[in-house]
């Protein structure tokens, strides 16, 4: 039951605690390596419990006592295990648990890992936190680490583009960012295939924004990947273009129903269409 599992895991945990209390003698490494595995025991057993704060204050324990011996690696791993735990019930010390663990990730070189929980931390500020600059600067930040490393191959770059938050900040100059990961899948044989919707989400970027600066980007998205032009994803984009233009809202429903019947629309794209939509019909929000 629960509660007794949370039973059993604060007695564990304060086992944890008294075996790591300070003495008259220095501790050994073997007694604050016992420690760790307690504190990641009683961690996971707070988390079957569902004490989710209980058990993201476990596991940063445990990475406290992984840095005493030097095991920079385990103190990372317990800290990304501990921002998991906190997203359930504290998303500001998610975000800290994290930031932490990147610290550590990128003073070990490893930005390929690092990027992936900057990516992790915009997602809590997009959706928990919902401040958009910072989430914006945590997605630039893992695009640039993902960049720097040549990852391009990795699959969580691909998801920096997908970020709808500079669509809700058109003043900033950072919308030109969604294709630049369409223009490094074109250059890789593996990703060819995902450039056209990089290029489709940065087309709908810009639409949300203005429709003119949307139609510049089809175009120019056509000449620098001809395969785009042929693509229903650049067909579509078409026909919203000339739905908007005539204020036809039937024209454009029909045409992303017939999109979606073939090519099931995720979430981020459905919020991005229904967004140009109520542009149609006049009902264009304040995006800033």
């Amino acid at each position: 039951a629960p509660g007794t599992r949370r039973d059993e895991a604060r007695e564990l945990r304060d086992a944890a605690a008294r075996r790591v209390e300070p003495g008259g003698r220095p501790l050994g490494s073997s007694r604050i390596e016992e420690a760790c595995d307690m504190y990641a025991r009683a961690a996971n057993m707070f988390k079957m419990a569902k004490n989710w704060s209980a058990a993201g204050n476990a596991f940063c324990q445990a990475a406290r006592l992984h840095l005493q011996l030097q095991s920079k690696h385990d103190a990372a791993t317990s800290l990304v295990d501990a921002g998991n735990a906190f997203k359930k019930a504290d998303p500001q010390e998610a975000v800290n648990c994290l930031g932490r663990a990147i610290e550590i990730y990128t003073d070990m070189g490893r930005f390929t890992i690092a990027a992936k929980h900057h990516i992790s931390i915009a997602e809590i500020y997009e959706t928990e936190l919902v401040d958009i600059e910072k989430a914006i600067a945590h997605y630039e930040q893992a695009a640039d680490y993902y960049r720097g490393e040549e990852s391009n191959s990795a699959p969580c770059p691909l998801r920096v583009p997908s970020c709808p938050l500079q669509v809700l900040c058109p003043s900033s100059p950072r919308v030109p960012s969604c294709p630049l990961v369409g223009t490094s899948a074109m250059d890789s044989p593996l990703l060819k295939y995902s450039a056209k919707e990089h290029f489709f989400r940065a087309a709908l970027c810009h639409f949300c924004v203005d429709m003119l600066n949307a139609k510049l980007a089809v175009q120019r998205y056509e000449e620098m990947f001809p395969a785009f032009g042929d693509s229903r994803e650049c067909k579509l984009l078409k026909k919203l273009l000339d739905a908007h233009e005539e204020q036809n809202v039937d024209a454009y429903t029909d045409a992303v129903k017939e999109f979606d019947s073939i090519s099931r629309l995720d979430q981020w794209l459905t919020t991005m269409l229904l967004r140009i939509k109520k542009s149609i019909q006049g009902e264009e929000e304040d995006l800033r």
